[in-house]
């Protein structure tokens, strides 16, 4: 079975999607393992480092594409403009592709799959469950956003973040809110809280605020109307009457603040809107505000994709991707998330086997033998088509 390792199609991907290490283990499991040539280059990962482990290095190119049984990428796919073609056109039928696909706001992407009878598995999509854990790129990435972020803003504050006692006087301790308390928002709180600031955490899920204050975070409490937690471990989307009443909340708490990280996202849907531009005026000027919400609309108002805002006197950054950011440490964790799910779909011989019951595959699946298996994705298509 050839597995590719592509390059990637987006601009500014700099992750990939297996390492030396990985590939070393896919060899070992009888796999033959080609990579496109300089597609690890972005992670600092030279093609002598691949070939080193046994796999081959070619150039892209359209007879490689095809000859693949499965892709793996960071994804998502698009246009390759070296070879005038697209990703999913040049994938064989019966191919796998695993990466993250973001089918939900990629409907003809869905729709093309389909119908090439490919078996696509968007990484987003692994369960959170106890057995795929060691498979959850969402969360490892997430937690590269989460460290991320804090020092983009203590890059930014033009004071310091943690207590300091001086010969020349004392300096308070930043105060920093972080919104969502999932993996990105707690690793902000960890990091946050090491570099000395004092931190406050808003979530719509009860449930994590033992987690906020074994970081050393204080959880802001949320009118109790309704409880956010949604299936699987994820936030679901908030009625309008509860945002209000979180906002109205929160505005206090982030008028005081000198940073607040925004990091609540609700799969499928577009970002909560937490931060009204009303609450950003109420803010100190110098402040900063990074929201890792910025690919899908922002959780603030006034927040422009991988643009920087200035507001009042209050920064606004939007970075989008930010784990690329972190391309050698993003790749080597995301590559060991897809070796693992990869696993799931070898037999002991290194043969493909796609099982529908598997509680990991089953439920990642989006694409099978000619159909969209996965029910949300399914239905958001025949909306869409009525």
């Amino acid at each position: 079975m050839i597995v590719l390792v592509a390059n990637e199609a987006a601009t500014g991907e700099t992750r990939v999607s297996a390492t030396p290490e990985t590939v070393k283990r896919m060899i070992s499991s009888g796999l033959e393992v080609r990579i496109e040539s300089g597609a690890g280059n972005a992670a600092f990962l030279d093609d002598t480092e691949y070939t080193d482990v046994g796999a081959t290095v070619e150039s892209a190119s359209i007879a490689g594409r095809q000859a693949a049984d499965v892709l793996l990428k960071v994804g998502p796919l698009g246009e390759l403009a070296e070879l005038g073609r697209s990703e999913i056109e040049l994938l064989k039928e019966g191919a796998v592709v695993i990466g993250f696909l973001d089918p939900f706001l990629r409907p003809d992407d869905v729709r093309a799959l389909a119908a090439g009878s490919i078996t696509a598995l968007p990484m987003e999509f692994i369960p959170r469950v106890t057995r795929a854990q060691s498979m959850d790129a969402l969360s490892s990435q997430a937690s590269i956003a989460g460290y991320r972020a804090v020092l983009l803003a203590a890059h930014r504050l033009p004071r310091y973040f943690p207590l300091l006692m001086t010969a020349a006087g004392t300096i308070r301790p930043a105060k920093v809110v972080v919104m969502g308390a999932g993996v990105a928002g707690l690793q902000a709180v960890a990091t946050a809280r090491r570099l000395g600031a004092l931190v406050e955490v808003s979530d719509i899920r009860p449930a994590v605020k033992e987690q906020v204050e074994s970081l050393g975070g204080r959880f802001i409490d949320l009118p109790e109307m309704e409880t956010g937690d949604g299936t699987g471990g994820y936030a679901k989307e908030m009625g309008e009457e509860f945002l209000r009443r979180q906002r109205e909340i929160l505005t206090e708490h982030v008028a005081a603040a000198n940073v607040v990280i925004t990091t609540a996202a609700v799969p499928g849907k577009p970002a909560p809107r937490l931060l009204s531009a009303d609450m950003v005026h109420r803010m100190k000027p110098g402040s900063v505000i990074v929201d890792l919400a910025a690919e899908r609309g922002g959780n603030c108002e006034l927040t422009r994709a991988d643009e920087e805002v200035i507001e009042n006197g209050v920064t606004i950054l939007g970075p989008t991707n930010v784990a690329a950011s972190m391309s050698r440490d993003a790749s080597a964790l995301y590559a060991r998330n897809v070796l693992e799910l990869l696993k799931e779909l070898v037999d002991d011989e290194g043969a493909l086997q796609v099982d529908l019951e598997n509680d990991v595959v089953g439920p990642t699946l989006v694409t099978h033998g000619g159909k969209v298996v996965h029910q949300q994705v399914a239905a958001q298509l025949e909306e869409a088509t009525d």
